[in-house]
């Protein structure tokens, strides 16, 4: 049993050396802060957005058919059991349908969510593009100068937005030589394995050169976010912590303090280091697909508060052929044909509408929906790093959560965004309803 006991058996024992490993990670992914340092990300004081079960009844959700990643017939309930979930929270029109946890896991308790964090450091970007503090169409070096003769002279902010810098980095996380896994030991996550102590994240970003002209194909790069992370807090003038926490955690109305690792000298991991409950990445998510708002109870009945600019949304859904191209020449292209990638948000077309995604190595994800009207979270400890059928058979069972749901209650059809086609009426296709009853998904 993994840190049983006092001390733990050395072989139950989580280390640096281990806790992104399976089966180490189903307890170090509950316990970050008992590892590695963090930053609180507060919630503030003001009131917590209120998740209340829904008054319906709802479909059978575990029973629902797919077809999976394989070809094979499966199930929602067999893909949550077999795709390590720790953690799982379908809402509908922004009332709880669904909740589960596994052993490790509680309500109340956080979770690493890896490179999910990369959407909220694009929220934090959008607050301060509106408030007239950062500069999209800038190059980095206006607010980064330590990064003017590096590979990333020449770069915008929005090449870092949307992942179309030029720079070389390779995000291969079973190669130790590439680059993704070079940062891991340069912010401490893993052991440099010569002794040396990390040497910090801002360090290592500025040692990485240009392998294209920037503004090129999308290519994933986790350093993009870095680097706009760091971007972010000089436009801000604080720390990233306390950027998420006063331009979208508490204003969000999150219910939980969240955490955010720090490398060895302090500085933020923006590409994958916050720590959240399931139920407040659930609100992140129904902010996310209300177009950036939030209920305002004291703006009266349906009042509503403005938390991310209407117009930051817009543009993310509302694909365009540049993004477009840029997506297709991609690899990513094979794992979201017709898919873009637009301000650290991630898009796809779905059987019922167009999809925002957010994503993170072994198996975090929020799948957005505003045709059905879902939120999807899950959490999870996949023993590998990336899991393209885990990813598959996820994203399918999200799907199908969402053409049940859709038929089940009276928000079903809302207005879309103007100038935005969704993958619905691209692909021609009609949700069926299900009147079957709820169940809680099977223990993984």
């Amino acid at each position: 049993m993994l840190m049983h006991g006092t001390p733990p058996a050395e072989e139950g024992q989580v280390t640096l050396a281990n806790w992104l490993d399976s089966p180490f990670n189903r307890w170090s992914f509950w316990h970050v802060r008992e590892l590695l340092p963090t930053h609180r990300v507060s919630r503030g004081d003001g009131p917590v957005r209120a998740i209340t079960a829904t008054d319906r009844e709802v479909p059978h959700l575990q029973s629902l058919p797919i077809t999976r990643a394989d070809g094979s017939a499966g199930t929602v309930g067999e893909v949550v059991a077999d795709t390590f979930t720790d953690a799982l929270v379908v809402l509908h029109d922004g009332h709880l349908v669904s909740e589960w946890y596994g052993s490790n896991g509680a309500s109340d308790r956080t979770h690493l969510l890896m490179s999910v964090t990369k959407s909220v450091v694009g929220c934090v970007a959008a607050v301060l593009v509106d408030q007239g503090r950062l500069d999209p169409d800038l190059e980095i070096s206006a607010y980064v100068p330590e990064l003017a003769d590096g590979g990333y002279a020449g770069a915008t902010v929005r090449n870092l937005l949307d992942m179309r810098s030029g720079v070389g980095f390779r995000e291969e996380y079973t190669n130790p030589e590439a680059e993704v896994r070079i940062l891991d030991q340069w912010t401490g996550w893993r052991p440099s394995g010569n002794g040396e102590a990390p040497r910090g994240l801002y360090r290592f970003l500025a040692t990485l050169g240009a392998d294209t002209p920037h503004g090129g194909s999308f290519v994933y790069r986790s350093a993009d976010t870095d680097v706009l992370g760091w971007v972010c807090e000089r436009a801000g003038g604080a720390r990233m912590a306390d950027l998420m926490s006063d331009l979208v955690w508490a204003p969000m109305g999150a219910e939980r303090d969240a955490e955010l690792i720090c490398d060895g000298v302090g500085t933020g991991i923006h590409d994958g280091g916050l720590n959240a409950t399931a139920r407040d990445l659930a609100r992140f998510g129904q902010m996310v697909l209300d177009g950036g708002t939030v209920p305002d109870p004291s703006a009266g009945p349906g009042g509503v508060r403005t938390v991310l600019p209407a117009d930051w949304m817009h543009a993310a859904w509302a694909v365009d052929s540049d993004v477009r191209e840029a997506f297709a020449a991609s690899p990513s292209e094979q794992a979201f044909p017709g898919g873009w990638y637009r301000n650290k948000f991630w898009f796809r077309p779905g059987e019922h509408g167009d999809v925002l995604l957010c994503l993170g190595i072994h198996g975090q994800m929020v799948h957005v929906n505003r045709h059905t009207r879902t939120v999807c979270v899950k959490l999870s400890t996949w023993p590998e790093a990336q899991d393209p059928a885990a990813l598959s058979d996820t994203v399918r069972a999200f799907d199908a959560v969402g053409g049940a749901l859709k038929g089940n209650g009276n928000g079903g059809e809302r207005p879309h965004v103007s100038g935005v086609a969704t993958g619905q009426k691209r692909r021609g296709v009609t949700s069926t309803p299900w009147s079957t009853t709820s169940a809680a998904p099977p223990t993984p």
